[in-house]
């Protein structure tokens, strides 16, 4: 499970160095990929393969699940950590998260996500704990 919040950048050559706390788990290997809100999915092997697994089931006679796995697929990348815990950065998904340079890399249960710096920090207002809908429908799925 990833937890944790850490900021740190993307050199000039697109690496980002995945934090120490995070490296083990992925075992020298994982998949970068489009996230939701304009960020990174970094997953390991198995949570990918979980992934495919679930897509796999879903109905592709559906235009909009046919486009989803197109945007996913197309734009997910296999990497492997090099020897200073560095992967890079292909630049679709790159330029898809709106990364410059400064980021923030957080733990999310089951992936990474890598974000802009300046677009984390205009969504880090929005906090879904203070909204009373949002409390509802996790008390919803029993939470």
């Amino acid at each position: 499970m990833f937890t944790g919040t850490y900021e740190n950048s993307i050199d000039s050559k697109n690496r980002l160095i995945i934090p120490a706390k995070y490296r083990n788990q992925l075992g020298g290997e994982c998949v970068l990929s489009r996230g939701y809100d304009r960020c990174i999915y970094i997953y390991t092997m198995e949570d990918w393969g979980l992934l495919v697994e679930k897509l796999k089931e879903l109905r592709q006679s559906d235009p909009a699940i046919r486009e989803f796995i197109r945007k996913l697929f197309s734009q997910a990348s296999e990497c492997k950590l090099d020897s200073q815990g560095r992967v890079i950065v292909p630049a679709n998904l790159k330029s898809y998260a709106r990364i410059d340079k400064d980021l923030v890399t957080l733990g999310a249960m089951d992936k990474i996500e890598v974000w802009s710096k300046e677009i984390f920090n205009e969504n880090e207002d929005d906090n879904p704990m203070d909204d009373e809908d949002f409390i509802a429908k996790l008390a919803e799925y029993g939470l």
